[in-house]
């Protein structure tokens, strides 16, 4: 599993260009189905408008990939904004791009702009997450031990996801699989090997940047 860049939550950003109305949306995405229905709600949402475009990298490999220029001239819109995404190593990541015709045309090269010129500003105002591989371990130490696991834990860059007392105390945490190793090789020195450490998996865990 690699770690990928993607948006986190939903953002819309509005813009106006030769009075056309150009409202963009984009939201995070796993998989084409979850891209389709966010498609499909941003079209019931501006129903009445003249042009829904949209662009996604639906996976984590950015393989899947889809637009659409939604009856604008082809090539103006879905693959310019394709093309934004992409720009900003983005995945599972959808744009949708609503367009309120106000009169005035743009031509094949002002589409292109506006279209990219939107998803640009979009992605640029919505939050980012950085998706990485965390494994899960469970340690298990002397009650003893329990304030330096404690103070060790909140000085390091780990999350307690949960701790049982019982014949010994046992602590779950989350920890970046990059740092995992030298994080459990440093806790066994800080406690001279009183600590037992059992792997419970790994996972995909969204971080802020």
């Amino acid at each position: 599993m690699d770690k990928y860049l993607s948006v986190g939550g939903k953002c819309v950003t509005e813009k106006v260009i030769e009075k056309s109305r150009f409202i963009a949306t984009s939201c995070h995405v796993e998989g084409e189905e979850q891209a389709k229905a966010f498609v499909e709600e941003v079209r019931k949402q501006y129903r009445d408008a003249t042009h829904n475009c949209y662009a996604y990298i639906a996976d984590e490999k950015g393989n899947f990939m889809r637009f659409s220029d939604d009856g604008e001239p082809q090539g103006t819109a879905g693959m310019p904004m394709l093309e934004v995404i992409k720009a900003n190593n983005l995945k599972q990541t959808a744009v949708v791009v609503t367009r309120y015709f106000g009169g005035i045309k743009l031509g094949a090269g002002g589409l292109v702009r506006a279209y990219s010129g939107a998803v640009a500003e979009n992605i640029s105002s919505a939050k980012k997450v950085c998706y990485q591989p965390c494994t899960q371990n469970e340690y298990v130490a002397d009650y003893p031990s329990t304030d330096a696991l404690l103070r060790y834990f909140s000085e390091n860059d780990c999350t307690v996801v949960d701790t049982v007392y019982a014949d010994k105390v046992r602590f779950i945490v989350s920890v970046k699989s990059e740092m995992v190793t030298s994080f459990n090789s440093a806790l066994i020195n800080k406690l001279n090997g009183r600590v037992e450490i059992n792997p419970l998996g790994e996972f995909i865990f969204p971080f802020d940047i």
